[in-house]
Formats: C-alpha cells, sequence, structure tokens
C-alpha cells in the first residue's frame, strides 16, 4: 500500500475510497484534525446567531403585518406558518443528518421541502446548532458510509493473492 505524508507529517494512505467531505468541515471530520473543534464550535455559534438574527427579522415581518391593520386571524396564520414551516424544517434537516434519500421519490420529496425550508429557515439553522454540539452534521451519516466502503475495499483487496492477470493462465494440452 502506498503511503504518503501529509502537510500535517502524518501519513495518508493513497488507495481506496475517499471521505466525503462535509459543509464547514471539508475532511477535518475523519480525523477530528485540522481545527475541527474550532470549526464545530463555530458553526455552533454562527448558527444560533443567525437563527436568532432571523427570529429578529421575522420579529420585524410580525410588525409590520401587524401595524397593517390587516385583522387577527391574518397574525395568527402568519405565526402558525412560520411555526410550522421552522419544525419541518428542523426535522427535515435532523433526518437528513442521519440518512440519505433511498429512491428518486424521496429525492423528490426533498426537493420539493426546500421552499419550507427556506421559510422555515430558523429551524434549520437550530437543528445545525444543536447537532453540531455532538459532532459536525453529517458526520455521523458520512463516517458510515466511508467505514463501510473502507471495509468493502479492504476484503477486496486482501482477497487477492498474487497477480490476477496470471491467474486463469494455464499450460495448453498438446493433442
Amino acid at each position: 500500500m502506498s503511503e504518503a505524508k501529509r502537510p500535517d507529517g502524518t501519513e495518508e494512505d493513497q488507495g481506496g475510497p475517499r471521505p466525503e467531505p462535509l459543509r464547514f468541515f471539508g475532511t477535518t471530520w475523519l480525523r477530528h484534525d485540522g481545527g475541527y473543534a474550532a470549526r464545530r464550535a463555530g458553526v455552533a455559534l454562527g448558527s444560533l446567531a443567525a437563527a436568532a438574527a432571523g427570529a429578529f427579522v421575522l420579529r420585524f415581518a410580525y410588525q409590520g403585518v401587524a401595524l397593517s391593520e390587516a385583522g387577527g386571524l391574518v397574525n395568527v396564520m402568519l405565526v402558525a406558518a412560520f411555526a410550522i414551516c421552522s419544525a419541518i424544517g428542523f426535522r427535515r434537516t435532523w433526518e437528513g443528518f442521519t440518512r440519505r434519500p433511498e429512491t428518486p421519490r424521496d429525492e423528490a420529496v426533498e426537493r420539493s421541502m426546500r421552499s419550507i425550508k427556506s421559510i422555515g429557515f430558523v429551524g434549520v439553522l437550530l437543528a445545525y446548532f444543536v447537532r453540531s454540539l455532538a459532532e459536525a452534521p453529517g458526520e455521523k451519516l458520512v463516517r458510515a458510509e466511508y467505514e463501510a466502503d473502507r471495509a468493502a475495499y479492504e476484503r477486496r483487496r486482501t482477497s487477492r493473492t498474487g497477480n490476477p492477470a496470471k491467474a486463469g493462465k494455464k499450460p495448453r494440452k498438446r493433442r
């Protein structure tokens, strides 16, 4: 197996599957190096600050609707819409950290949920905050996939004995 030195002096495997980079983390999630802890803290604080700023902006939107004197029903519907979309956004984002869409239908449903997630962006940001307290958002899923790919690669690599090109060549009998 060929080994190469990384810039930090550790050895890196050149063969086999490559780890999938995560947003804000790259591949630092693999060994928890390269400022992983600082990045996790930054993602946690950044997502919490963005959620607070988003809630502040939503408050102004609510006040604008309240000043227009559109009526109590409109105010209730506005608050309910943002609350429901935030809850759905939180749940969908949280589920996205632990599983990938399995079928084309699941992918289509996720694409159709983008508008709801954008309306409920506060819930999405809070999901990032809560998840980054434990790990990089999505790390558990990507780590499980990487380890499964790595194990499959090792099985394929170690099951071979010798040169596979020579395996089927036997001397021919003369007739």
